[in-house]
């Protein structure tokens, strides 16, 4: 630092000194500009060994954004940079053909997501964006849907089975009135969240 101060002394023209002065500046901002504003951290619990992807879907493809090779410690951190909030995806390769997956909606700051090896995507506890919250919402009830729909057709299955045709005419008409009761859930979740860039997820 000393040795470039003794040049920059000796310079005797104001304007070589302003051009000097002008490259620096330029440089400093644009490292300031490159530096990561979406950290993701996490632990896998139960992984020993594998890499953590942080990828994002490009015209069609999946772009690696960022990994960590996982060698003994399941911790991970993993960055990088946002123009808007938009889903992301946490992928784990094991070296092996069992790859795992957890979608997320980014936004900038800190994401925290905690799995486990043995079900990645069905144990992921995440934390970060307002965005990420309604999507997890809207998640949540969707899950509730489907489960309810699947025990309503088991109680068809049954009907028909038992030759119950009262009963399987009730459970056709609970379908229907849960498949109405959904897309009205999925209507007004658009409308009341529309500024939101989960509104189209």
């Amino acid at each position: 630092m000393i040795y470039f101060y003794k040049i920059f002394a000796k310079l005797k023209t104001s304007f070589v000194k302003n051009i000097i002065l002008f490259v620096l500046t330029i440089s400093i901002v644009a490292c300031s500009n490159n530096k990561a504003d979406l950290t993701v951290i996490g632990n896998v619990k139960g992984l020993k060994k594998g890499t953590i992807y942080l990828k994002k879907i490009q015209d069609t493809a999946m772009v690696t954004l960022d990994s960590v090779l996982i060698s003994g410690t399941p911790e991970f951190v993993l960055e990088t940079n946002l123009e808007e909030p938009e889903v992301l995806y946490l992928v784990l390769d094991k070296n092996d053909t069992d790859e795992g997956r957890i979608r997320f909606f980014a936004n900038k700051g800190i994401t925290e997501i905690n799995t486990t090896l043995k079900n990645f995507a069905f144990d992921a506890n995440i934390v970060g964006s307002r965005e990420q919250t309604l999507l997890q919402e809207h998640n949540d009830m969707a899950l509730k849907y489907n489960n309810k729909k699947l025990d309503i057709i088991k109680e068809n299955f049954d009907a028909l089975k038992d030759n119950d045709s009262i009963k399987a005419m009730e459970t056709n008409l609970q379908q229907e009135s849960l498949l109405k009761s959904k897309y009205l859930y999925t209507i007004n979740f658009a409308l009341n969240h529309k500024t939101s860039r989960v509104s189209p997820y």
